[in-house]
């Protein structure tokens, strides 16, 4: 474990919708350099726990602190620090590559000069450049991807939230920007990594942490997890974990009343 300061640090965090806490008692520090696997079911909680960090969801109890300081009582000077790329993003689809990027560095302090010049050179290095001038509307949903994430490390920020950031990449993108991500964690960079691909997460985070009706289920590296729960895979520790086991049968059902048509 890194004996630095932790960049993130929250205490008792607890969420609620209704009746239901989506968040029911989250404790965590998260250092510099590391890569965070964050993981679990559709309704875990792991957006929320995100989106309570960026500042997009209040209403929470517990503390969450981001650089030393309280997000509470902090102002917007944080989020400076921060990157993000969402799992649906809503990109200006009017706004030229170009544009949209020129925008973003400016939200975060850059000027347009700087934006426009750093983001030209990424744009060329993800193969996009050519479509550089062009409006957004007109991308494929990996060009769209490139363009976030290109806006998400524009600014260079200390921290990288990540929500399913290979969708719709092609084999040798996702290659380059596993390659990226283990190059910006080497520099002191954390990535705060989510995704449903289980062999993804396996190989690129140092800390996977798993989240289960709102609390941590399992934290550790994917050594460790193994480790503890004998099994061979992350997928295999997740079904173990999370309790679902049914994958088989209802895939055998679905193919099932697949195959009742026509008969």
């Amino acid at each position: 474990m890194n004996q630095a300061e932790p960049v993130i640090s929250i205490t008792d965090l607890r969420m609620r919708y209704g009746d239901r806490f989506v968040l029911n008692g989250i404790d965590l520090q998260v250092h510099p350099g590391q890569i965070i696997g964050y993981i679990g079911p559709n309704g875990a909680g792991k957006s929320t726990t995100v989106k309570i960090m960026l500042g997009l969801v209040e209403g929470y109890s517990g503390d969450v602190h981001i650089f030393g300081q309280n997000i509470a009582e902090a102002g917007p000077e944080y989020k400076r620090r921060i990157g993000y790329v969402p799992e649906v993003a809503e990109l200006y689809d009017t706004l030229t590559a170009l544009e949209y990027l020129s925008f973003v560095g400016q939200l975060y302090g850059m000027n347009a000069g700087d934006a426009e010049f750093r983001s030209l050179h990424l744009a060329e290095i993800l193969g996009i450049k050519d479509a550089f001038n062009s409006r957004i509307s007109s991308f494929s949903k990996g060009m769209r991807q490139k363009v976030m994430l290109i806006s998400s490390l524009l600014h260079n920020p200390d921290i990288l939230f990540l929500d399913e950031p290979l969708s719709g990449l092609d084999a040798n993108s996702v290659m380059v920007v596993k390659e990226i991500l283990e190059l910006l964690s080497s520099q002191g960079k954390t990535i705060f990594y989510s995704s449903h691909i289980m062999d993804v997460v396996e190989k690129i985070s140092s800390r996977i942490i798993l989240l289960h009706d709102g609390r941590i289920a399992a934290d550790g590296s994917f050594d460790e997890l193994k480790e503890k729960s004998l099994e061979s895979s992350l997928e295999n520790i997740f079904t173990q974990l999370t309790g679902f086991d049914q994958h088989r049968e209802l895939a055998e059902r679905f193919v099932a009343v697949v195959n009742e048509v026509g008969e």
